[in-house]
């Protein structure tokens, strides 16, 4: 244990370094366990949409959403999120939602806010669309 203290002493940058990433690695793992959306993997969301018809919801601009998307995905771009405007889905508030970005960064505020907004299933999908394309699931340019 004393080597452990002597090593932090003259090491402080680089013990405080160590404190910081493990609280935020402690805080990410607590607000993932507690948070009304819950992040799920490509394999999940093609169970969601085939067993409980569960909507997705593309957050992306409309340019973004023309050049592919999952078929039957809903585009409602974040922006139109924080303005409240969902009405295009506010009738499938008791049914799953998978909200979906390029990358999942933009989803996550927009699944946070209906989550807030009265959806009782919302869902992000891990990696957003770029993991979906790897992942070789079918993407389309049709509205």
């Amino acid at each position: 244990m004393q080597e452990y203290l002597d090593f932090a002493m003259r090491h402080e940058l680089l013990s405080l370094a160590w404190i910081g990433l493990g609280a935020a690695v402690i805080t990410s793992f607590v607000k993932s366990r507690f948070s009304a959306v819950k992040t799920i993997e490509h394999r999940q969301t093609v169970e969601l949409i085939n067993k409980q018809d569960a909507i997705v919801l593309d957050v992306r601009t409309a340019e973004e959403y023309a050049k592919g998307h999952i078929v039957n995905s809903h585009n409602i771009p974040v922006a139109q999120i924080d303005k409240g405007n969902t009405t295009e889905i506010d009738k499938h508030k008791e049914k799953p939602v998978v909200v979906v970005c390029e990358s999942g960064a933009r989803a996550e505020g927009a699944a946070a806010k209906l989550s807030k907004a009265g959806f009782q299933q919302v869902y992000l999908l891990r990696g957003g669309l770029n993991q979906w394309r790897a992942s070789n699931l079918p993407v389309t340019k049709k509205r």
